[in-house]
């Protein structure tokens, strides 16, 4: 059973564009590997240029196989060189009722 997971991506300074490129990335290489679903991805921006992808690993295994996997591990530094995760609740567009973002796909 696939995992629905929700990631939030604040640019490093100067590395929106970077990490924008490297998002539209990720989980076209992550299926090259057999770790997600064929479920499009979902890409969202909020007021200060956080990105929030929404995606579904292909089951609870395949998220513990991506940890030992090193094309990911390559993956994961290059997103280390362009952002920092911040967990959702810290975004201010969480804070309400309904969340609300820019569609990016």
């Amino acid at each position: 059973m696939g995992r629905i997971v929700i990631v939030a991506y604040k640019p490093k300074p100067g590395k929106a564009e970077a990490l924008r490129k490297l998002t539209d990335t990720h989980v076209p290489r992550l299926r090259e590997q057999g770790l997600v679903t064929g479920r499009d991805p979902i890409l969202l921006e909020t007021a200060d240029g956080t990105l929030i992808e929404i995606f579904e690993w292909l089951s609870p295994e395949a998220i513990q196989q991506a940890h030992r996997n090193e094309e990911v591990h390559k993956m994961w530094a290059e997103y280390a060189e362009v952002c920092d995760y911040v967990p959702l609740n810290e975004l201010p567009e969480t804070h309400g009722l309904f969340a609300e973002f820019t569609p990016l796909s």
